[in-house]
């Protein structure tokens, strides 16, 4: 699971099983369709391992939800804003068993 900021500052999360070969890709501008082709150039700010596809396509989910501001914590390794942004989204979300 990785993580690009494109030129126009926004963020692309994504997946893949060869960084190198990915991050390539999206800076060559290999895929007309990409999200990425017309944000170059990209650069990797965070990526993740995971050894089974499935959690690395569950965190990228997950993260792909996320606000900008968690996502900058996350990048910038700042873990107790992260928590404390998980902590204020789950307090503003509604309640699902409410009624």
């Amino acid at each position: 699971m990785y993580i690009l900021i494109c030129s126009d500052n926004s963020y692309y999360v994504g997946v893949t099983n060869n960084i190198e070969r990915r991050i390539t890709s999206h800076r060559l501008g290999a895929n007309v369709n990409s999200y990425t082709y017309k944000r170059r150039p990209v650069k990797l700010v965070y990526s993740e391992y995971y050894y089974y596809i499935n959690d690395a396509i569950a965190r990228e989910k997950q993260i792909k939800g996320w606000r900008r501001s968690k996502k900058e914590a996350l990048i910038n390794q700042n873990y107790e804003e992260l928590y404390r942004l998980s902590n204020l989204n789950n307090r503003l979300s509604p309640s699902v068993n409410s009624g």
